[in-house]
């Protein structure tokens, strides 16, 4: 059935993901550096969408490699702070994104380093005028589905500029090994699949999805965005602790929207022995309101190993449900409609 809907096979996009991190690994490997990065003291990362969240996923995966500090920057402008002992890494897959090319010209300004990652398009052009560095990424597929593509040469990138000591070798093969393994069983539009089984638990109601800021919180943000991206439907996102401290006061009122709302707990072992706690007792709280909350747990030895394992079974469940409401998950013609007004308005 799925075939019938899925007309631009981003099922073959989420089942080639472990593919395209071998051959992410392997493009990152042949970067050759024009340019010398010294003195960094910071590091941003630019980007929107697809593009920003593999800067959010090199940051936790590298989290404890890295001792200075780094920031997502998803805005036409960088931070005030940024200077000349400041990397700038511009993250755009079609190389036009109008945010990351003016907070280039933003960089440039304020005399930062800068390296690009991206397929071509204004951002390769002008990258190459100015003689930066440029890590170019295979075309072709949506920039969501190029997640691999845009997470593993940062971390390589950092690893050659000796930003970073990583062992992204180790936990990369163990990862692939695992998504190759689970993707015959997440592929399957059967009730014996886990994730489709949930698909259709969730596919028609609004995700609320919680986890702790520290470990899956970043798996959150892309599953809320790939929710809305492949299901085309609403989901939101909200971590532990915080949310125990405002939104969870929320859950009181507007008691008949609530039977059109389901919970997504994303847990890991290495949750802080508190948030566990918390999250427990945020349960109890809720169970109160009769929402439904399902709890996704996923398996690998090294806790990259499981945020990655985590963010495809995020990218399978949102194809599915897509499928169940049988619409195709790859066009978005509402983000199409909004670059062609942005592109009249000077």
């Amino acid at each position: 059935m799925y075939k019938e809907i899925d007309r631009e096979n981003m099922f073959k996009a989420i089942w080639d993901f472990p593919e395209n991190l071998m051959e992410a690994e392997n493009i990152s490997k042949d970067i050759k550096l024009k340019q010398k990065y010294s003195n960094i003291q910071n590091i941003v990362i630019v980007g929107m969408g697809g593009s920003a969240i593999g800067g959010d996923i090199m940051s936790i995966l590298e989290k404890h490699n890295l001792n200075i500090p780094l920031f997502v920057c998803r805005n036409y402008l960088l931070p005030n702070w940024v200077n000349k002992n400041s990397l700038i890494i511009c993250s755009s897959y079609s190389g036009n994104t109008e945010e990351t090319l003016s907070a280039l010209d933003d960089a440039l300004r304020k005399n930062a380093q800068i390296i690009g990652v991206t397929t071509g398009g204004e951002l390769a052009n002008r990258l190459k005028i100015l003689e930066k560095d440029i890590v170019v990424i295979p075309s072709g597929l949506q920039p969501r589905a190029a997640l691999g593509f845009s997470f593993i040469p940062m971390i390589i990138f950092l690893v050659k500029i000796e930003i970073i000591q990583s062992v992204i070798e180790e936990w990369l093969n163990n990862s692939i090994r695992i998504l190759k393994k689970k993707r015959e069983l997440y592929s399957l539009e059967s009730e014996n699949n886990p994730i489709y089984k949930l698909a259709k638990n969730v596919y028609n109601k609004i995700p609320i999805i919680y986890s702790n800021i520290s470990t899956m919180g970043i798996a959150g943000i892309r599953l809320k965005g790939q929710f809305c991206e492949n299901g085309k439907m609403l989901a939101y996102n909200n971590e532990l602790p915080e949310l125990n401290h405002n939104e969870i006061v929320g859950w009181g009122n507007n008691y008949r929207i609530l039977k059109n709302l389901v919970i997504i707990w994303l847990k890991d072992i290495d949750d802080n022995p508190r948030i566990k706690h918390r999250q427990k007792i945020t349960q109890n709280i809720l169970e109160d309101f009769l929402v439904k909350q399902y709890i996704i747990q996923v398996e690998g030895k090294t806790f990259q190993e499981r945020f990655l394992h985590m963010i495809n079974y995020g990218d399978w469940l949102s194809f599915w449900c897509a499928i169940l409401h049988e619409t195709d998950p790859s066009p978005v013609e509402k983000i199409n409609i909004l670059k062609k007004e942005l592109s009249t308005i000077i």
